[in-house]
């Protein structure tokens, strides 16, 4: 364990994520365990480059594990994507005498943390922040489970309306690169077709699926589209599309948009956090630096920032093979 590490600071960049908190919560936590300091750095890189600072203890993080969002809040920082930028932020840690720093966020956070941790050996590690659960390195990123159960509940919620008035209705979903969202929710939700970025199905078939069900009878549907699914130039073109070509639905479109990133975290979301944040501490104590800390089947493993931001997890293909059984 080394014993350099006398302070270790802590931030939340990029989109907020449900479980944040939680993660937070447990790099502090795990600071006084190790009798180090912990200091709470506000509004990401902007609030590092202009020292935001704010010791955090035990009593701090109190009753912050149960709420959504971020307390040490989120910001983004062209400044901080210039080498002068970094440099005044460096500067600002060696003001306060801060030896480490974790970074919780996504691909563009662990980006930024990569060019200050070349740039100023500073040992940097970070936790896997995303509601997309687009993060190479770790099975889930904090916040996914509890979006995913927000959007199931929404389409619950959305096909009784459909079903009350025979509608069909495409809900759009996050997930600008990656369809772990859409996919899970939809089959979890029971949709009739998804469509994601990872695959491109086409509308034909998307057309067949909908004159088959029309065909067996039934009156209603649910499409769920991830954002950045490409049928059409967008969700509203593509309702259109299916209007012109397909009669018998009355056709309405819902974007959940930034309700999914809101609410308390799932109970697997509080512990991921917690499992991510103590082991983001414990890898800097063994000397860990430029790496994220992730969960792989159920252990807590290290990979290289390059790894977790340049890679992505193939599609699971077993779930696609149960969407098209359980559509039948």
């Amino acid at each position: 364990m080394l014993e350099n590490i006398k302070k270790i600071g802590v931030l939340t960049s990029g989109g907020d994520a449900p479980g944040m908190n939680a993660a937070i919560r447990a790099v502090t936590r795990s600071c006084a365990y190790y009798d180090i300091e912990c200091i709470g750095i506000y509004r990401g890189f902007q609030g590092l480059i202009e020292g935001e600072f704010e010791v955090l203890t035990a009593r701090s993080v109190r009753n912050v594990i149960n709420k959504g969002g971020t307390f040490l809040k989120s910001a983004r920082s062209q400044e901080f994507r210039t080498k002068e930028g970094r440099a005044k932020a460096f500067e600002k840690l060696q003001e306060v005498g801060i030896d480490a720093l974790v970074v919780i966020g996504g691909d563009g956070t662990f980006t930024g943390a990569i060019h200050l941790q070349q740039e100023h050996n500073i040992p940097i590690v970070g936790i896997p922040g995303t509601i997309d659960n687009d993060i190479n390195g770790t099975d889930y990123t904090i916040g996914y489970d509890t979006a995913l159960n927000t959007v199931v509940d929404a389409i619950d919620k959305i096909r009784d309306t459909a079903s009350s008035h025979d509608r069909l209705f495409l809900v759009e979903v996050m997930g600008r690169d990656a369809g772990d969202i859409a996919l899970n929710s939809g089959i979890g939700a029971g949709a009739e077709e998804i469509l994601i970025p990872e695959e491109d199905m086409g509308i034909d078939r998307m057309m067949e699926s909908l004159m088959k069900s029309r065909k067996s009878g039934k009156t209603s549907s649910i499409i769920v589209v991830a954002e950045g699914e490409k049928s059409g130039k967008n969700i509203f073109e593509l309702a259109e599309f299916i209007g012109e070509n397909l009669t018998g639905y009355d056709i309405r479109v819902s974007v959940l948009g930034h309700m999914q990133r809101g609410g308390a975290p799932s109970c697997y979301d509080r512990v991921l956090a917690s499992k991510l944040g103590v082991g983001a501490v414990e890898a800097i104590l063994r000397g860990e630096s430029g790496v994220m800390v992730g969960i792989t089947n159920k252990i807590v493993t290290s990979v290289d920032f390059e790894v977790a931001i340049k890679g992505r997890r193939p599609l699971d293909k077993e779930l696609r093979r149960v969407l098209n059984i359980t559509t039948v």
